[in-house]
């Protein structure tokens, strides 16, 4: 008889983003008064989700942690700053992430810059 564990098959999803009709939606895992502003990579949460982990120093009041992603995201992504924007979870770690532009374009800046 069998114990009863069995796992589900389905693998989470490889990459953290969707596109968009207008942009691509991104999944980051944020932490305030890092230390430093640094993108880590791709990270998976317990649940098998995953999502993009970052730091930022600034601390989380007021919206300057979530500006500070937005920048940094900005920077590393060679986008427009006015093109990235905290649109879910601003008071909590995970966050959703909106890049506007060209989805196709922003999802091989991602590829580019965070799976090789």
């Amino acid at each position: 008889m069998s114990s009863g564990s069995s796992q589900k098959a389905a693998p989470p999803p490889a990459r953290p983003w969707s596109t968009l009709s207008a942009g691509v939606s991104l999944r980051v895992r944020l932490t305030p008064r890092g230390g430093r502003d640094a993108v880590e990579g791709i990270a998976a949460l317990s649940d098998g989700s995953t999502v993009l982990a970052a730091r930022v120093r600034a601390v989380p009041e007021k919206g300057a942690a979530n500006a500070a992603l937005e920048a940094l995201l900005a920077k590393t992504l060679a986008l427009p700053r006015s093109t990235v924007a905290v649109t879910a979870g601003g008071t909590a770690r995970l966050k959703t992430v909106t890049l506007s532009g060209e989805p196709a374009a922003l999802a091989a800046a991602l590829e580019r810059a965070f799976a090789g």
